[in-house]
């Protein structure tokens, strides 16, 4: 009785989501791109591209050497979200989803009976038949059953795609050692040096670690609760706070003059601005991020802020993005990729108005632009800075945030 948590992760999600909407790609390597374009990398690989070594991140000139016979296709965001919510639903019926962690990934609480092993093993196989019956038999996941959810999704990963692996109490730590280091989750490319810096090169060395030790590592509390996590135990995540809202895009390359890549960066800081005042938060910093192509050194990075008096006004937050794009160094290249982030959130009623500007002017105009380009669709109504770039910043999903098409479609 001590499996507690039920984790279903979507195996190579957009790239099967095209092969389940397009059977011609079913049973070829297929790579998901941004933008179609030879300058940009893959944000996903089908299940038979990763057998070439395909995967997120590779670019298009690498994937095609690897794989000759690879097919590309261009991202469809919407259609990702839309598919999404079908498969919770699908999940659903067979048991309550506890938590949308991302776009492919939900974790369920497991209660009563289910939390024996044949229970909760048989409960796993029903969802992966209900995403087959309700969604789509190209749609495979991996489900993880563990004493926690830090463990379930290290459960998941261990076995893809389209695998059920179960961690049971009695099998701790030593079922883990055979995984490096950054296989478990909150071990990235930052903690894994300073884990090693104290000695741990390894997870059953990991493991050994004291609690005191862990805490040295993670700087704190975390790493009691890593400490604890690695034994079973079902430890609550310290609260979080949104920290920014923010959107990027690779350009296509009609796209990568100045002119043409600030238009899409006020078309993104309009989608930003718009989602801030939905979550109900203003922000009191703007920061601007360019990517230029530069062949053979690889691309060059430039990245700015500004900070203000917290707002959420659309036109207050123009004339900073000007600002900013002026400060840059001369374009040592194209542009390939653009992105603006609004930062220092804060919830919008703890926020005192200035006492310069007692009166937010542009509350109303901006209420209203949100209201009707809900409403009739993105584009509706926007600032004329955007005019040129308005159909050239699609949804993005970032691997942490599902978008809500209410204030993130484009129609």
């Amino acid at each position: 009785m001590s499996l507690h948590s039920l984790y279903v992760d979507l195996n190579s999600y957009f790239a099967s989501v095209e092969q389940q909407l397009r059977p011609e790609l079913r049973g070829k390597p297929v790579g998901v791109l941004p933008v179609m374009a030879d300058t940009t990398c893959c944000i996903a690989a089908s299940i038979d591209a990763k057998r070439f070594g395909i995967k997120t991140g590779t670019p298009v000139w690498q994937a095609r050497k690897l794989c000759k016979d690879i097919v590309f296709v261009q991202a469809r965001p919407a259609t990702y979200v839309e598919i999404h919510h079908r498969i919770v639903t699908a999940v659903e019926s067979c048991t309550p989803v506890g938590a949308v962690l991302s776009i492919d990934e939900m974790t369920c609480e497991l209660m009563g009976s289910d939390r024996k092993e044949a229970n909760a093993v048989k409960l796993g196989q029903q969802i992966k038949q209900a995403i087959y019956d309700q969604v789509g038999e190209v749609l495979h996941s991996s489900v993880g059953i563990a004493p926690n959810r830090f463990l379930a999704k290290t459960a998941s990963n261990m076995q893809k795609p389209d695998g059920l692996v179960v961690i049971r109490q009695n099998e701790l730590p030593q079922r883990l050692y055979g995984l490096k280091l950054g296989a478990l989750t909150g071990i990235g490319r930052a903690m894994e040096p300073r884990l090693n810096r104290l000695g741990i090169h390894s997870v059953e060395q990991l493991c050994a670690a004291s609690k005191n030790t862990l805490r040295q590592a993670w700087g704190g509390i975390e790493g009691e609760r890593f400490y604890a996590r690695l034994r079973g135990e079902v430890v609550e995540s310290a609260p979080t706070q949104r920290a920014s809202v923010g959107h990027s895009h690779v350009l296509a390359p009609d796209l990568r003059d100045p002119a043409s890549a600030l238009a899409v960066l006020y078309r993104l800081l309009h989608k930003a601005a718009m989602r801030l005042r939905h979550y109900g938060y203003c922000a009191g910093g703007l920061g601007l991020h360019l990517t230029y192509l530069q062949r053979g050194n690889g691309p060059v990075h430039w990245s700015d802020q500004a900070r203000f008096s917290p707002h959420a006004d659309t036109l207050k937050f123009n004339p900073v993005l000007a600002e900013l794009w002026q400060r840059r160094l001369p374009d040592p290249a194209p542009l390939l990729k653009v992105g603006v982030t609004l930062l220092h959130l804060a919830e919008h009623s703890q926020i005192t108005r200035d006492l310069f500007d007692p009166d937010d002017q542009h509350e109303t105009l901006n209420s209203v632009l949100d209201q009707i380009n809900q409403r009739y669709g993105p584009n509706t109504l926007y600032f004329g800075g955007a005019h040129s770039g308005r159909r050239a910043a699609p949804m993005h999903i970032a691997f942490s945030h599902v978008p809500e098409l209410q204030v993130e479609s484009d129609g």
